[in-house]
């Protein structure tokens, strides 16, 4: 009887969650392959009844320090996930466009244990739930602690969409007046910054579907259209027509995207663009 109930609730989780199934299944058979990462895997996986309930624990154990202990912020990002779905929305998107852009990544349980690009997002969006919502010091006190823990500083009154794929993930800088939107793609060292001390609107607007090469700055209130893509190393100072390609120092249009979806298929050659 207890295992026929098991397989109902266990088809009910599938049909509603395919993604946190797969995510399960990968670390019941991660457990079978190496049966000492066993506690590791029940703590953060498989103890769980749902991928918020993950969220909450993962992120909470990478920001605890002996200023906020592991409990109090998970009470935090439980309230947040309680109360916004998006989050937990978002984070499935963020997970199958990891699992689909980046080479490194062979399962869905990789960008919730180990891919600190992942799990900085996510804590990034529960610190934005928070800033929306007028806790602006819960909000400050997760910024720093992911920057300080993942080395990527995103202010929390930034705005990114779903399906973000951020590959290495080291010393992303996004500001607080900067728009991101959805299935975008960057690498390491990106900056979507400002020119000068102007406190209003003065942050990139990237659109849906740009990728952004590694090492890149975007800076000052300008705008990335869609399906665009900016070559790395390059500074961008003035807006990108969409489906177009830019590249150098101060960046210019070197052709177009060469692809529908540049975020997509990670392209970063610059030989199709230019018809070389």
């Amino acid at each position: 009887m207890a295992g026929t109930k098991a397989k109902i609730a266990k088809a009910e989780v599938t049909k509603l969650d395919p993604v946190w199934e797969k995510i399960r299944e990968e670390a019941e058979k991660a457990v079978k392959d190496e049966p000492l990462l066993g506690a590791f895997l029940h703590k953060n996986v498989l103890q769980h009844t749902s991928i918020e309930n993950a969220l909450a624990h993962r992120i909470s154990l990478k920001l605890a320090s002996l200023e906020m202990s592991e409990q109090y912020l998970r009470e935090f990002c439980n309230r947040a996930y309680t109360e916004d779905v998006s989050l937990a929305t978002s984070a499935r998107a963020d997970i199958m466009a990891t699992f689909d852009r980046d080479p490194a990544c062979h399962r869905f349980l990789q960008p919730l244990l180990y891919f600190k690009g992942f799990q900085a997002v996510q804590a990034y969006r529960v610190g934005h739930f928070m800033w929306e919502n007028g806790k602006r010091d819960i909000a400050y006190f997760m910024q720093s602690r992911v920057s300080e823990v993942f080395g990527i500083d995103i202010h929390p009154g930034a705005k990114i969409g779903q399906g973000l794929m951020i590959d290495h993930a080291h010393s992303i800088v996004i500001g607080e007046t900067a728009v991101v939107g959805d299935n975008v793609s960057m690498l390491h060292s990106v900056t979507l910054g400002g020119t000068g001390k102007e406190e209003e609107d003065r942050h990139p607007k990237i659109e849906h579907g740009v990728l952004i090469g590694a090492g890149a700055k975007v800076l000052g209130n300008i705008r990335v259209g869609h399906c665009s893509r900016i070559a790395a190393g390059s500074v961008v100072l003035h807006d990108v027509p969409p489906k177009s390609t830019v590249a150098g120092v101060p960046a210019r249009v070197v052709g177009e995207a060469g692809c529908h979806t540049p975020s997509v298929t990670m392209d970063q050659l610059l030989a199709q663009s230019m018809g070389l």
